[in-house]
């Protein structure tokens, strides 16, 4: 009899059921990926990616959940909006900050230091044609020569660049000592070398040049205001440095300022002075004096100690400053700009458009003035001080160095040097009280301050803090796990309190059935 083998295989329902789910879920993802875009606001929301949006807009009608889910998103969204206004005004007004820091260097540059003697013209060196033609600047009276009236006396014309050079005091005369950090100087290191042939007599060029060169004679001069003035240290291709501060590491003289050759006063005029001693101008070789304005005393029968600080300033450019930039045209005639620069070519081109000529200390090519237009001179500077801030707005430049000065003083000689240096120098004890001076200028310390403007916003900077903003929109997942929990348990406390109600009303009539006959 032949024998049947029946075989039955059952998969486990496990395995079933996943095969099932993997069968559901990729009829899912069909179903998604083939679902057309919701047309109403719910659908809208929960397909948005914004938080908060898809707790608010649901199907069914407003209830407390919807509500502080409402409350929480408005709340975040307005800080936004306040935050990113706020951030966007602060940018358009361009606000700028000031750091302030301070640096050591092994060694600095000595800044130029340019020194006048208040009397511009030495009374022995005026010739009789020279008081004739300065009679409007000095106030003296022309000589009567011969019995002859003024009006009758005839000069040729002045020279007057020749009359400040050979009639202003000369620093071989009056430069008793010089010494520069332990080391003797002497009158022919107060040069002012320039390689343009520019003739620019405010910074020390004269008329005298030899192969676009300036010739060693013209080297020691510089003209200001005051006449023939000199400057020390003041080419800034070899400019002097220091490798250590405090007195006796800097610049020490001792000047005659020669009170004898000063001029007596017949009348006052505008270039009258009435003072004795010596205008002294720190500044930095990139910039010409301007010692008139900028410059301070040194009285004699004093040794002055002047303690410098170089201060380095960085300004911003329009529109987070004011600062002329180095990409704008320069001054003619200037390598570099500085508002010293500025004010003396404002001067000059107004002085040349109201008088038609140009004072010894201005910078150009144009006749120098003769005395007689001294008052149109002073007109045309007296109306341009007026109206400067309109007709000559000066910017501040971008990069600037300045010197910051504390000055103190003792009295010279005393009685046991007054003898030996009358002695010494061949001079009466009261001369050398009345005339002689020291000057000591020197680093405070080997530092020097930077003080730089920088952009308090900026473009990254805006984008940075609106990046943040959009945080404050997330604020809103900082309510969404509290009002999940607070709504769970509002809902778990209902229905714990339903159960309890419920509870005690069965077990109440529980009790009734059982106690009833």
């Amino acid at each position: 009899m032949p024998i049947e083998f029946v075989c039955k295989i059952k998969f486990a329902e496990e395995d079933e059921k996943q095969k099932t789910k993997q069968d559901g879920d990729k009829e899912s993802l069909i179903e998604e990926s083939c679902t057309p875009p919701a047309k109403d606001l719910a659908g809208f929301a929960n397909s948005c990616s914004l938080h908060g949006i898809n707790h608010i807009f649901v199907s069914g009608r407003l209830g407390i959940r919807q509500t502080l889910w409402a409350l929480a998103f408005l709340t975040s969204l307005a800080l936004f909006v306040y935050q990113a206004a706020k951030c966007a005004i602060s940018y358009l007004e361009h606000p700028h900050v000031t750091s302030l820091n301070e640096e050591a260097t092994p060694e600095m540059v000595f800044p130029a230091v340019t020194i006048c003697n208040i009397n511009r013209f030495r009374f022995s060196a005026l010739t009789d044609a020279d008081i004739y033609h300065l009679a409007n600047l000095t106030g003296l009276p022309p000589k009567n020569r011969d019995g002859h009236k003024p009006t009758d006396l005839m000069y040729p014309a002045p020279d007057m660049q020749d009359i400040f050079n050979r009639t202003g005091h000369q620093l071989d005369e009056m430069l008793m000592s010089c010494n520069f950090s332990g080391q003797n100087c002497s009158a022919e290191n107060f040069s002012v070398e320039m390689d343009f042939p520019i003739s620019l007599a405010g910074i020390g060029i004269c008329n005298c040049f030899s192969d676009d060169k300036v010739q060693v004679s013209c080297l020691n001069r510089v003209y200001t205001r005051y006449g023939k003035c000199y400057t020390f240290n003041g080419n800034k291709t070899t400019s002097r440095k220091t490798k250590q501060g405090g007195m006796g590491n800097g610049l020490e003289i001792m000047l005659d300022i020669q009170q004898d050759e000063y001029l007596p006063i017949w009348r006052e005029t505008n270039e009258t002075s009435l003072e004795a001693g010596i205008r002294v101008q720190i500044h930095s070789q990139d910039e010409p004096p301007y010692i008139h304005q900028l410059g301070f005393g040194v009285s004699p029968g004093f040794q002055t100690f002047v303690s410098c600080q170089e201060q380095r300033l960085t300004y911003l450019p329009q529109p987070w400053g004011n600062c002329r930039s180095t990409s704008k045209e320069k001054f003619p005639g200037y390598d570099t700009y500085s508002i010293s620069a500025c004010r003396l070519l404002c001067e000059t081109n107004e002085v040349l458009r109201v008088c038609n000529c140009r004072m010894v200390h201005m910078p150009g090519t144009a006749d120098i003035c003769p005395p007689s237009k001294i008052n149109c001179v002073d007109k045309a500077l007296a109306q341009l001080q007026k109206n400067s801030g309109d007709t000559c707005p000066c910017e501040t430049p971008c990069n600037l160095t300045r010197y910051g000065k504390e000055l103190s003083m003792v009295k010279i000689p005393s009685k046991g040097s007054a003898r030996y240096l009358s002695r010494k120098y061949d001079k009466s004890e009261d001369y050398i009280r009345d005339n002689f001076l020291v000057l000591d200028i020197f680093f405070e310390a080997l530092n020097y301050e930077t003080i730089e403007q920088k952009k308090a916003y900026d473009v990254a900077g805006l984008l940075a803090a609106n990046r943040n903003n959009f945080g404050l929109v997330s604020i809103v997942l900082l309510f969404r796990t509290p009002l999940n929990f607070a709504l769970l348990q509002v809902r778990s406390q209902a229905f714990c309190d339903f159960r309890t109600f419920w509870y005690m009303i069965t077990t109440w009539k529980q009790e009734e059935d059982c106690m009833s006959p």
